[in-house]
């Protein structure tokens, strides 16, 4: 039987605010790292994303973690987005008790950012760019940080971020303790260790991939007119899902039409501001909406529980791809369901992909009652079932009157 927090050496405040957020048992990452990390021993721990690294390192940054001046934070959590910055934040601050815990990213005013430094921080979040534009300003002094964690350091590394990462690093306390996580530890995140961490314990848990067995892959053919229709299908049956495409422009259409649809869908990429990302991650979050539609960049870090399921509504431009993107899904023990949306054109480009993954599965007609949830009623699956005939119906009347009100009303949507 695996430990428990409290036998890991948690302190009892952590444990009873963990208890109340229904938190007793810790997932393998944090089982193997948390005695450790409470020890002061520099941990390298490799686990797949969404596999509850927050909390292997959150619990020991909060026990140990020395009280703030001014400007000087005592510990430092680098993050490579915005949005994976303002979850990690939101998360420690469950059970950080007394401890402050601020956060610093680019892509909002940096007004309650000073602020909050000026009253001080004892732990801070933070992504590196706006970190360093900070430090600039003389409104942090990372000379006090004596631990520092290094979140999602292959995204780093994708990113371009590993030179920020080695200057902030160079400043803060010579004598630290320094934890790094990643989803793999070769390359750029291995210099990384060697650099800057001393007799580090290294911890693997789980895959170097996304563990594609743990969802349902289904592989529809559609023609490319009808994509969104049997999106919003797919999402009405699922529930909560990410829908993923290739641009920024297709993000919002494809958001557009599926709220003209009755399906609560909010865009997510780079040309959005802040707020708004902030607002759509949000509102995903809570069930305020169905579908948050995102393009590959602005998703990665995203750590959203309970995700029903994965929409590649625009084919990945390769198999690491559709398993990042898949791996949105079928987290922390739960099942999941992906769909790609494939033309008769990309069959062979899809199968080229599978042979990387080892997925058989073929490519078949669209079968939205293959997306099971437990909690649809008989009544859901005659809606959903009625909603497909009609799309049939649609699709004859059309081929027989391409001019005709669909044919316009299709054209307007794309």
């Amino acid at each position: 039987m695996p430990p428990t927090f409290a036998q890991l050496g948690a302190p009892d405040f952590i444990v009873s605010a963990l208890a109340q957020r229904g938190i007793s048992q810790p997932f393998a990452i944090q089982a193997a790292t948390v005695a450790d990390a409470l020890a002061g021993r520099d941990v390298c721990g490799r686990a797949p994303t969404g596999s509850g690294k927050t909390l292997a390192f959150g619990i020991p940054l909060v026990a140990g973690v020395g009280s703030a001046q001014p400007r000087k934070p005592r510990a430092l959590v680098l993050a490579p987005t915005r949005e994976l910055a303002d979850q990690i934040k939101t998360e420690l601050r469950t059970f950080a008790g007394k401890r402050r815990v601020g956060v610093a990213y680019g892509g909002v005013g940096y007004g309650s950012q000073i602020g909050s430094l000026r009253r001080g921080v004892d732990i801070l979040v933070a992504c590196p760019g706006r970190l360093e534009d900070l430090i600039s300003q003389g409104e942090a002094n990372l000379s006090a940080v004596d631990k520092v964690v290094i979140d999602e350091a292959d995204r780093m590394a994708d990113m371009g971020f590993i030179p920020a990462v080695r200057r902030l690093l160079d400043q803060t306390a010579a004598k630290r303790q320094t934890m790094l996580f990643s989803a793999t530890l070769d390359g750029d995140v291995a210099t990384l260790t060697r650099d800057y961490q001393h007799n580090p314990v290294r911890h693997e848990v789980g895959d170097t991939t996304p563990d594609v067995s743990a969802a349902d892959h289904l592989f529809w053919s559609v023609a490319r007119t009808d994509r969104t229709d049997i999106c919003a299908e797919a999402i009405d049956a699922a529930g909560s899902t990410v829908v993923f495409c290739r641009t920024r422009h297709g993000c919002d259409r494809v958001a557009k039409q599926l709220n003209r649809r009755g399906v609560a869908a909010a865009a997510l990429h780079g040309g959005r501001s802040q707020p708004q990302r902030t607002r759509a991650l949000a509102e995903f979050t809570a069930g305020k909406v169905q579908a948050l539609v995102a393009t590959d960049v602005a998703a990665r870090g995203i750590h959203v529980e309970g995700v029903g399921a994965v929409v590649h509504y625009d084919l990945a431009a390769d198999h690491k791809t559709y398993l990042h993107r898949s791996g949105r899904t079928a987290r922390a023990g739960l099942g999941g369901v992906v769909v790609s949306l494939i033309q008769p054109e990309q069959v062979k480009e899809l199968k080229s992909m599978q042979r990387k993954m080892g997925l058989e599965q073929p490519v078949t007609d669209v079968d939205v009652a293959e997306i099971r949830q437990p909690s649809r009623s008989r009544t859901r699956r005659r809606t959903l079932e009625h909603s497909a005939a009609k799309r049939q119906s649609g699709r004859r009347r059309g081929s027989k009157n391409r001019s005709g009100s669909r044919g316009r009303q299709r054209s307007s949507q794309r």
